[in-house]
């Protein structure tokens, strides 16, 4: 790849060996349709059936065909044509559904940002992945996006378009566009056929950015194969169908509500409800209104809704599987939730970005497997254990869990050299991620390689926000690490270096001064600890297992009532 934003994308012809391709696509792992085929066969087979609904808007097969036929024309008099980016910021609403399906229709990539990402994130993935268009609410949880996209328009380097959904009429002669208004009309035939032919499966078609140890995110390429093998790799092993209701909590601009509320019940033509915004009691009710039977979430959705679970006044009788990602589940939540929902299977999964799942469990291992692992790895796929050399360790020796298989990534988006770093010389695909495999295959992530908090199963960079922390005048250095909740599974706790002379600032006023930088909320420390010096390597780097060993002490002690350094 080059640098350039123009330049041709890898298919993923190119990324895997002929062998492997071979295999994937007898194997059927991959295939010959893109995501809008796919919604074409089902609405000619079940144009009634109810595809999507989020509590306010369905859509049926039928209805989502239509709408993504029109809207992909126009997209097209946009000006977006076949490998074009379009970057699409949305609540989990219906809408979202109609976007990808327009976006697939046009052979164009889809780049899905999540909605709690402000200026600094949106203009970096609009500005990297050179979008032509971006999409998003008006407004969401109070936050004004029109307002937020104008001005990242008005610091790029390349212009774009501006589409809102569910405009009002604050946005009237603001040189944004209603993403009604470009529903194109006339015969939908006709405007199905001026579209002309679709995209290639293996056509890059998606690109999702997470972030990891560097303070930059990294943009993951996808064709609609390789997560077309994630989802069929789902199927397969849970026995989804299409009678299968999804529940989608999940973040539809994530990887895990991406496939698991969109492609998976897509492909089995079954339905799926998004959940704009998280609050257990309202869960409850959707799940027992809707009769959902399945749903893929961080562990945060249903410790929240175990709390504010009543037998009394909730029904959970149609749920089939939760399955808890993002991050390891607490065995103890695993045994609660069976004891507390017996119809209900609880299973772990383990996945990022770069190949979505790598490991599962699924209904037919025994139930101490999620409560002891995160699964194994799904079929036609192989996942190993790896040391610093790239060679495989002994079962049951810690290291880098790594992956080889159909649902892997083209590569980093424009980022040759952290896509060539990958790989170990077999060709599998480094995590750095820590974790163990057992005798049969099952895999047990200890911890992380790369320095990432996972709060409530959303990825937090470190290094991001220690670099805007010593920023700081009062800053000299500051380290940010996990700290164990109870809840979130992790929060983030900076430890700070001041400088000499300084005055020691608040927690509330570092925060406020990350606030100033407009980062995301769910990046900002939770916790404040002021030293003299960190503990070092002998090669000068801070050692944050013992930082982190440090707060978990600190907070162990003052739960007990005992001072920290009794």
């Amino acid at each position: 790849m080059t640098d350039s934003l123009l330049a041709p994308a890898p298919e993923a012809t190119e990324s895997y060996t002929p062998e492997e391709v071979r295999r994937y696509y007898v194997g059927g792992d991959w295939q010959h349709r893109v995501l809008f085929e796919v919604l074409r066969d089902h609405a000619a087979a079940q144009p009634d059936a109810v595809f999507v609904t989020d509590d306010t808007l369905a859509l049926s097969y039928g209805e989502l065909f239509e709408q993504a036929v029109r809207l992909a024309a126009g997209l097209r008099r946009l000006g977006v044509e076949r490998g074009d980016r379009v970057a699409v910021q949305m609540p989990n609403w219906s809408e979202f559904a109609t976007i990808t399906a327009a976006v697939s229709r046009l052979g164009a990539v889809l780049v899905p940002i999540m909605p709690i990402m402000r200026h600094e994130e949106v203009g970096y993935t609009v500005g990297h992945s050179g979008a032509k268009v971006v999409i998003g609410p008006e407004h969401h949880h109070k936050f004004d996006y029109a307002t937020m996209y104008r001005e990242v328009l008005e610091r790029s380097e390349t212009p774009f378009e501006i589409v809102i959904a569910r405009s009002t009429a604050e946005s009237a002669g603001t040189g944004i566009r209603p993403l009604e208004s470009l529903y194109a009309e006339g015969p939908l035939a006709e405007l199905d056929a001026a579209l002309g032919e679709t995209a290639s499966p293996d056509d890059l078609a998606l690109v999702v950015y997470t972030s990891g140890t560097t303070a930059r995110p990294k943009g993951c390429m996808h064709t609609f194969n390789t997560l077309h093998a994630c989802a069929a790799g789902m199927i397969r092993r849970m026995r989804t169908d299409q009678t299968d209701v999804f529940f989608n909590p999940s973040p539809v601009c994530h990887s895990t509500g991406l496939v698991t509320g969109l492609v998976m019940p897509l492909l089995i033509g079954a339905s799926t409800h998004f959940m704009p915004e998280w609050n257990p009691e309202d869960g409850l009710r959707r799940i027992a209104q809707y009769h959902c039977t399945t749903t893929f979430t961080s562990t945060t959705f249903l410790t929240t809704l175990m709390q504010a679970y009543d037998p009394s006044r909730h029904d959970m009788g149609s749920m089939r599987y939760w399955v808890c990602a993002g991050a390891p589940i607490p065995g103890a939540v695993v045994q609660h939730a069976r004891t507390m929902f017996p119809a209900c299977n609880v299973l772990s999964l383990y996945g990022r970005s770069e190949n979505m799942t790598t490991v599962m469990c699924g209904p037919d291992d025994p139930v101490e497997r999620s409560v002891m692992s995160d699964g194994r790895v799904l079929e036609g796929a192989s996942v190993i254990v790896v040391d610093r050399d790239g060679l495989e360790v002994p079962r049951g020796e810690a290291g880098d869990i790594a992956y080889r298989g159909p649902s892997h990534m083209l590569g980093y988006f424009r980022d040759p050299q952290n896509t060539a770093e990958l790989y170990t010389p077999d060709g599998y695909s480094r995590s750095g991620d820590l974790g163990t495999m057992d005798e049969a295959g099952f895999v047990r992530v200890q911890g992380r390689v790369k320095d990432i908090i996972i709060r409530g199963g959303i990825n937090i960079s470190a290094r991001e926000v220690e670099d805007l922390l010593i920023t700081h005048d009062a800053v000299q250095d500051a380290a940010v690490v996990a700290m164990p909740d109870p809840r979130l599974g992790e929060r983030a706790c900076a430890f700070v270096i001041l400088r000499a002379g300084a005055t020691p600032p608040t927690l509330t006023e570092l925060t406020d001064f990350l606030r100033s930088k407009q980062i995301a909320v769910q990046k900002l420390p939770e916790r404040l600890e002021i030293v003299d010096e960190f503990p070092m390597t002998p090669v000068g780097k801070v050692r944050k297992n013992v930082l982190r060993e440090r707060i978990a002490a600190i907070l162990e002690a003052e739960r007990s009532g005992v001072s920290a350094g009794a």
